[in-house]
């Protein structure tokens, strides 16, 4: 696997894990077909990140399929190595593993009434200590060649500098353009960057705004290491107490026409993305944004040309 097989914009949907297979199987061969060159999909309480990746590769013939990510609380290491192999042995150079699992502390917690499990108090740690066991599992089976590749859900400085030494790179999400440039100073010019940029296709300032400003809300306040990055980048008490800043959402969330999806997915590779996954938001999060899909599928090849 290598830059140019990511393209240079991908898809991002957490919306697969509502629908029947067959629908998930119809509209990944469509994704391919409009030439998308990654599809990235979440892990939450839906299918599990490696079933869900057999599902999307089983239905495509050439397009990436990125697990974005595949948290660490949920598998031990050795159930983690050997789906990565089985994955790459059976689509060769088609398969990329992100890692990540924010979900830290000495307890298990609950997440909308889920338990969680724990994975520790020291998350660089942590994951480091995950890729050496993942990395110690024996080989008992095929050796896949190419070798899956793997990316970090990366935010920090340290998460960003271990993505660019221990794997082929960095998946950041929920960031704005600042963080990209300063994602690729501190990993250097070879570890690949694939950046989540959240969209809402709607040319109704106040409507997408609404909607842009409900999925940083949710972000900032639910997920600590989120907003601990934004704040790291400069954002404030002014920007998230209380309800997002306009300055915050309009950092995150690209929204309107085409054309204004088109700039910021131009901002972020002239800051140093390698690839931009587009994560189009909906007033239905559940239901298979197709219509916008498709209509943003020229992107790839408009910010090529």
């Amino acid at each position: 696997m290598t830059e140019r097989q990511l393209g240079s914009v991908g898809i991002w949907t957490f919306a697969f894990e509502s629908q029947p297979a067959g629908r998930v199987r119809e509209a990944a061969a469509e994704l391919e077909e409009l030439g998308y060159g990654t599809l990235w999909f979440g892990e939450a309480f839906g299918r599990e990140a490696m079933g869900q990746a057999w599902l999307l590769l089983t239905a495509t013939e050439r397009i990436t399929v990125a697990a974005g990510i595949a948290n660490i609380a949920f598998r031990d290491p050795i159930a983690m190595a050997t789906a990565e192999r089985t994955l790459g042995d059976a689509f060769p150079g088609r398969f990329l593993l992100g890692l990540g699992g924010h979900r830290v502390g000495g307890q298990t917690g609950m997440v909308d009434g889920y338990p969680m499990p724990a994975i520790g108090n020291r998350p660089l740690a942590v994951m480091g200590d995950y890729l050496d066991a993942m990395d110690a599992v024996p080989h008992h089976g095929p050796v896949p060649g190419p070798a899956p590749r793997r990316v970090l859900a990366a935010l920090g400085p340290k998460m960003l500098g271990l993505a660019a030494e221990r794997t082929w790179g960095a998946h950041p999400y929920f960031v704005p353009v600042e963080h990209t440039a300063l994602a690729r100073e501190i990993m250097g010019p070879y570890a690949v960057l694939a950046v989540e940029q959240a969209v809402v296709l709607d040319t109704d300032r106040t409507r997408a705004r609404a909607l842009a400003r409900a999925h940083v809300a949710g972000y900032v306040e639910a997920a600590p290491h989120q907003q601990a990055n934004v704040r790291r980048l400069g954002f404030g008490d002014a920007d998230i107490v209380g309800g997002p800043s306009d300055r915050l959402v309009d950092a995150i969330v690209a929204y309107g026409d085409v054309d204004a999806i088109e700039r910021r997915v131009r901002e972020h590779l002239a800051a140093g993305a390698d690839h931009v996954c587009l994560q189009v938001l909906t007033a239905t999060p559940a239901e298979l944004p197709m219509p916008e899909w498709r209509e943003l599928a020229g992107l790839g090849a408009a910010v090529t040309a």
